[in-house]
């Protein structure tokens, strides 16, 4: 299962998130995601347990809990959703 966290700490690394999950059961991987230019946290990531009711379970214990100052918010990520184009040019019509 893919499991979303969001209202991290910029001070969060990939290894703190994995291991706040690893408690509930296998975590095969942990990313906090960056900031493309400045390569800075961007305040949410994602945990991937192959196990669905280990992360069922992590998830009900982690939503709402405090890592480093912030309650952190813990859900199953949703499918990603194709972005459409935005601006004076999405429609391709000049």
């Amino acid at each position: 299962m893919n499991i979303y966290v969001s209202n991290l700490s910029f001070n969060i690394q990939d290894e703190d998130l994995e291991g706040f999950f690893t408690e509930f059961g296998k975590v095969t991987s942990a990313k906090v995601i960056m900031d493309k230019v400045t390569s800075q946290s961007r305040g949410f990531g994602f945990v991937e347990m192959p196990n669905q009711e280990e992360a069922k379970k992590a998830i009900e214990a982690l939503d709402g809990a405090v890592a480093d100052g912030r309650a952190v918010r813990v859900s199953e990520a949703r499918p990603r959703e194709d972005k459409k184009p935005a601006g004076r040019f999405a429609s391709n019509k000049w």
